[in-house]
């Protein structure tokens, strides 16, 4: 997997524990649809023309 950009965090909100936060694009490298596997399960995390997020098992 190629080398993910991290989107700084808003500097007005300081979250109680350490997110990281990755640019959805990054993850969908060349398409629109990428796969996350969790445990045992398989997501798909889909960018659609409108430019919203879906994420689907």
């Amino acid at each position: 997997m190629n080398a993910m950009t991290k989107v700084p965090q808003p500097s007005a909100e300081k979250p109680k524990r350490h997110i990281q936060t990755y640019d959805a694009r990054d993850l969908v490298k060349d398409g629109v649809q990428v796969c996350i596997a969790l445990d045992e399960q398989i997501y798909y995390l889909r960018i659609t023309r409108a430019g919203k997020l879906i994420l689907t098992k």
